[in-house]
């Protein structure tokens, strides 16, 4: 009877390159696999692309596996990547950490780069830190739309970026944070012709010949609110569009029409009438908000402590 020769396992990536691998060749390759491409990677390491890609290339032979497959728009990585990256991250994230603290003064950290829109910066996300700012946490903070700032992200422009969506893949993690209820409101002179609350066929009637404010002229949120709400496309074309939320409520409030707002944007104006309800959905459109974390970021301990701030105020958002 013949005797089963026990298969040899082929050791991992990792355990062919950590005993002799280059530092910097690591360093180069989570750069590469946190931001997604090598484009990306090149000014985060103050290195040139084609250096970027060598390096990579070396670290490749030197495992004898293919690390990433190179699309026309980025780099995804192989499972021997994933499988890397899980042993490294780690160390080199915690050296990374160390290195910063040695050109901080004693007890000091880093600023937290935060981004996020900037209406919902403004009414939710720096109130909720006013404190931690008081207690020393250094904040930077940018504002844009979601796409950008993820890319920003993977490039390591920001440490944490309040979303719209949860971002694709593996390599970011995210934290929910709180749903945003839409509202379809208008300043009263509108309510006084007619109008509501009213129920869904007769608050789409009522609407016909009202101008409408729009965040831009696809009309995103508009197009929702009527698809989930009323079931249906709308058959208008905004009389007024501004790439700024707060421009639309300041239109809407002084009478130039109607539009579908964030309820965070426009409670004060509802409570005080300057605003009306429109229209009162028992479900009304819910738009997720994310708390996204820059791999290795948790290195800086104000980090942690901004995202644990945000995750506890959201609870009352």
């Amino acid at each position: 009877m013949k005797t089963r020769t026990p298969r040899r396992r082929e050791p991992d990536v990792g355990a062919r390159l950590l005993p002799h691998a280059d530092l910097n060749l690591l360093r180069t390759f989570l750069a590469v696999y946190r931001s997604g491409s090598f484009t990306a990677a090149a000014p985060l390491l103050g290195l040139s692309q084609s250096t970027v890609t060598a390096q990579v290339r070396t670290l490749e032979q030197q495992s004898g596996r293919e690390l990433f497959t190179r699309l026309p728009r980025g780099a995804q990585p192989t499972q021997p990547a994933h499988e890397l990256a899980g042993q490294i991250s780690g160390p080199l994230d915690q050296l990374a950490a160390l290195e910063g603290r040695s050109s901080l003064l004693p007890g000091s950290t880093a600023p937290v780069h935060l981004a996020g829109p900037s209406e919902l910066l403004c009414t939710r996300v720096l109130p909720a830190l006013a404190g931690l700012v008081e207690e020393g946490v250094q904040l930077r903070v940018s504002q844009g739309v979601t796409e950008p700032l993820l890319e920003e992200l993977r490039a390591g422009r920001h440490d944490l970026v309040i979303t719209t969506r949860r971002p694709h893949g593996r390599a970011l993690t995210s934290l929910p944070l709180a749903d945003e209820e839409y509202l379809l409101v208008a300043a009263p002179r509108w309510a006084g012709r007619s109008m509501g609350p009213l129920e869904a066929e007769d608050a789409c009637g009522a609407l016909r010949g009202v101008p409408l404010v729009a965040y831009a002229d696809d009309l995103p949120i508009v197009r929702r609110y009527w698809r989930e709400v009323f079931g249906k496309r709308i058959g208008t074309h905004a009389a007024v569009t501004v790439p700024n939320l707060y421009a639309v409520v300041s239109a809407v409030t002084a009478g130039a029409g109607y539009s579908v707002l964030p309820r965070s944007l426009c409670q004060e104006h509802l409570a005080d009438g300057r605003l009306v309800l429109l229209h009162d959905p028992q479900e009304p459109p819910l738009n997720t908000l994310f708390l996204v974390q820059r791999p290795g970021a948790e290195g800086n301990p104000d980090v942690a402590r901004v995202r644990d701030q945000l995750a506890h105020a959201a609870r009352e958002w």
